[in-house]
């Protein structure tokens, strides 16, 4: 009734022919938090001036009224405030919109405002969609989306990078789309960094999770450079260049370049060749001097490719008419110079005679030796390893004499071409002489030479980085007979063949295995270790037959899944790929026979070997051992479990082992195996079904992890994890639980642990005592289990090819190695190959009687072909 009142009866001053209109007008507003907002709006000419909300008027208290008026136009104005609350909103929140707006009177009639929207402003604190963490290749696109998390006003969205602000302004190769993606048109080195999406609005700011972009650079190799000169100055020889995965370098984990950075090819050296003379030529004709002369030349041939002119006159002259010439008599001193050179001559000759005679003698004494040794009379029958008695100084079964000055290898120690190997022999009793001219090897202890002959190999400085110890080390003295290293309890062993050394030489060689802190093997993409790391030396000895080194190994080996290849360190410090198993060898120097759980390698270079894989897919495995120690006495309430995961080689549990005395611990379980695969999951470990009224474990998560790359990688031997336990009660001994371990959910080992851990010692006998010590150096026939004249009867006959197929063929394919005739065949005596890597197979615990079996049934196409008399036996 007043607001009809109002309108029939308008202010004084009002023009009445004028519809009011508005100057200002409500316009949308937020409520944030619990503060409120004011409306306003203002009109001319106007007399009343009210608001209405969701279609109800506001109370007139509620309004704050301002009048005043127009200079221009001298009409009466109106302004009206009104202020909302959050209260009000929410009574019909979810029902409709709070809106508002003016309603304006003037004599002519009324006019409304525009609706404002009053909305309770928010922000939400999860997006939407977050960026996610890539890796890409440089110069590729990258796009991370972002969808802010829902509010109102809705939210606008920017970009930081490393917590800086991305401005596409200030970047051509940036820019945000309409649905908030920042796009990087391409991926620079630059771009690698944290991305964060930030979405704000007038109620509060929202960050993202971090995306971390890594941009990285595949490799790409080098142009070759230019090959090398010749290996050999005469004769057939390698040439060798060279590329580097430099073009560009791997950044970032990019993938390392593909295919071989070494090439090698033949080459072939013109050798010199010296000159030597023609015949003489016919005399010519009696001169008017009384004498005629004959002539030759040096072409027979001549010299060519630096080879030496021909020594001495190549024009000889003589008196050619003594009857019609005067000529003196010889006198007295000319008949004296003739009278001492044939006695000289008679001298020579004598010496010549004796020399002889020595040179008979002692070999003849050297061969008794041979002969009258119990190892070759004694057949097929197994050899014992046991050093020889003092009082049987002929048996050849012997520990290297190192505390004396012997024959030394002084030469290079890299092959060297320009000329043969220097051996120097001082006067020292290693071949002493004995009586009736026969020879034998003194010996002492080897471990109490050990520091000696380690300071010796440190003079050099490619042995700077041997162990300064005899722990991982064997070494010995050796000629033409050969024999054999080994390190104790690691599965490591050189086989020297006999005939190996030349005959006249003598080398101390060394057998050392490395732990792989102490060398540094570079490994690419998806290489990994998967033997120890062995050297053998004095590297660039002559060996005129391969040497087996026989070293352990962890691949579960398959050429679908693995690239395997024999790496060898080169003098300068770089490793090369000498091999690679299942392909054509690029030279016959180098051979791998690759078995279940070890390998045999045949070199004839001595040096620094590494068994390497390249996983071709991720089904590629090795296999890792899990060993379980913990402490053999508990005296705290605290106990603590280790898991080893190690790979499954010999040298690594013995190191482990080792370690663990070191620490007190004891074995609690039987070792495992699990095979580890290329899937990039990494290795977890958890412990379960623990009593709870006597134990109580302190790991906060529900499993521990080994990263991938850590086991993968192969350079960290001693990976564990502890699982520490606590019991509840000093007097609780007794424990049981399992203890998981896997890398794909299914696919693990468990150990079953019942354990009582103060006087529980089960598994002691899964450790190596520390007594058990083998004999690291065996010399001579005591190294071989096939006695010496009976392993030649076998060469002699089966190295000839023989009638319906009698051969050493034959002989491999009875013993399963027919895969290897090829190798075998590229060797002067195929059937010393075949001998050897048996003997490096099956030492020192070889079946002879299955080796005379399979010789018997080659023998049996030639009945005569190994019958053997008493007096050859």
């Amino acid at each position: 009734a007043q607001q009809s009142a109002t309108v029939a009866n308008p202010a004084s001053g009002a023009s009445p022919d004028l519809l009011p209109h508005f100057q200002l007008e409500p316009e949308d507003v937020y409520i944030v938090k619990n503060k409120a907002v004011s409306l306003a709006c203002r009109a001319t000419p106007a007399t009343q001036i009210y608001f209405k909300c969701n279609g109800e008027w506001v109370h007139q208290g509620d309004h704050v009224t301002q009048h005043s008026t127009d200079r221009s136009t001298g009409l009466p104005v109106m302004e009206v405030h009104i202020e909302v609350t959050r209260q009000q909103v929410e009574k019909i929140f979810g029902l409709e919109e709070y809106w508002c707006q003016c309603v304006a009177w003037s004599s002519s009639g009324t006019t409304k405002s525009q609706k404002a929207f009053v909305r309770i402003a928010y922000l939400r604190k999860n997006f939407e969609q977050e960026p996610t963490a890539r890796e890409v290749s440089i110069e590729q696109g990258i796009v991370l989306p972002c969808r802010p998390p829902e509010g109102i006003p809705p939210a606008e969205v920017e970009w930081l990078r490393n917590e800086e602000l991305v401005d596409p302004a200030l970047d051509a190769n940036v820019y945000v789309t309409p649905e908030h993606s920042l796009v990087l048109r391409q991926a620079r080195l630059a771009d690698t960094a944290n991305y964060t999406c930030v979405a704000k609005n007038i109620v509060a700011r929202r960050r993202s999770s971090s995306a971390a972009i890594i941009v990285y650079v595949n490799g790409g190799w080098s142009t070759w450079t230019q090959w090398s000169g010749c290996s050999t100055s005469c004769g057939r020889g390698w040439q060798k260049r060279s590329r580097t995965c430099t073009n560009p370098t791997p950044l970032n984990g990019g993938a390392f370049c593909e295919g071989q950075n070494v090439q090698k090819t033949a080459c072939t050296t013109l050798c010199p060749v010296d000159g030597a003379w023609s015949e003489w030529s016919k005399w010519s004709e009696c001169g008017a001097e009384c004498t005629h002369w004959r002539s030759r030349e040096c072409s027979e041939p001549a010299p060519r490719n630096g080879g030496r002119d021909c020594h001495g006159p190549e024009l000889d002259t003589r008196n050619c008419t003594s009857e019609l010439c005067t000529h003196a008599a010889p006198g007295a001193e000319d008949v004296a110079l003739y009278v001492g050179l044939v006695a000289v001559a008679v001298c020579l000759v004598l010496l010549l005679l004796v020399g002889v005679l020595v040179y008979c003698r002692k070999k003849g004494g050297l061969d008794a030796d041979v002969a009258d040794s119990s190892i070759l009379t004694a057949g097929f029958q197994p050899v014992s390893i046991k050093p020889s008695k003092a009082d049987n100084p002929s048996l050849l079964t012997i520990q290297p004499d190192l505390s004396t000055t012997t024959m030394t290898y002084q030469g290079s120690l890299c092959p060297r071409q320009d000329g043969p190997a220097k051996l120097q022999l001082p006067n020292g009793h290693l071949l002493s002489p004995l009586g009736a001219g026969r020879h034998t090897l003194h010996h002492s202890s080897p471990a109490a030479e050990g520091a000696d002959f380690v300071a010796r190999l440190s003079t050099q400085s490619y042995f700077r980085s041997l162990p300064r110890g005899t722990n991982n080390m064997a070494y010995g003295t050796f000629n033409f007979l050969g024999g054999r290293l080994m390190i104790p309890n690691t599965g490591i062993s050189l086989l020297i063949p006999p005939d190996a050394i030349p005959r006249g030489k003598i080398y101390e060689v060394y057998l050392t295995l490395h732990k792989q802190e102490e060398v540094r093997l570079p490994l690419a993409g998806c290489q990994t270790l998967l033997s120890p790391i062995v050297s053998c030396g004095p590297p660039g000895v002559l060996l005129t037959r391969p040497a087996i080194l026989a070293m352990g190994h962890c691949v579960e080996a398959s050429a679908e899944n693995w690239s395997i290849r024999l790496k060898k360190q080169s003098c300068e410090g770089t490793w090369e790929d000498v091999l690679q198993l299942g392909a054509e060898p690029c030279t016959e120097l180098y051979y791998c026979q690759l078995e279940a759980q070890a390998c045999y390698v045949f070199t004839e270079q001595l040096g620094r070997f590494a068994l390497v894989g390249e996983s071709l897919s991720m089904a590629a495995s090795k296999r890792l051992k899990l060993v379980l120690f913990a402490p053999a006495a508990c005296p705290s309430l605290e106990y603590n479990i280790r898991v080893y995961c190690l790979s499954d080689t010999q040298d690594v549990l013995k190191e482990v082992i080792q370690l663990e005395k070191q620490l007190g611990g004891q074995l609690i379980g039987a070792p495992r195996v699990l095979h580890f695969k290329d899937s990039y999951h990494n290795l977890r470990l958890s412990i379960h079904d623990m009593p709870s009224s006597l134990w109580k474990s302190k790991l906060l998560a529900s499993y521990q992890e080994i990263p991938f790359y850590h086991i993968w990688s192969g350079l960290q031997p001693f990976l564990h994890c502890t699982f520490t336990l606590e019991r509840l009660s000093t007097s609780t001994c007794e424990l049981a639980c399992k203890i998981w371990v896997w890398q794909v959910e299914g696919d693990g080992q468990s150990f079953t642990v019942n354990f009582n851990i103060a006087k529980d010692t089960r598994f002691s006998d899964w450790l190596v005592p520390d007594n058990e010590v083998a004999t690291p150096a065996l010399v001579g026939p005591s190294a071989f289990k096939i006695p010496f004249l009976i392993r030649q009867k076998i060469i002699s006959s089966l190295d000839p090819p023989g009638t319906r197929g009698a051969d050493w063929r034959t002989l491999a394919q009875k013993l399963n190695l027919d895969s290897h005739l090829s190798f075998f065949a590229s060797k002067p005596s195929p059937t010393a190959m075949i001998l050897n890597l048996w003997e490096a197979q099956h030492f020192p615990n070889g079946n002879l009687s299955q080796l005379a079996a399979a010789v018997a049934e080659v023998g049996k196409q030639d009945g005569a072909l190994f019958a053997v008399s008493e007096a050859e036996c």
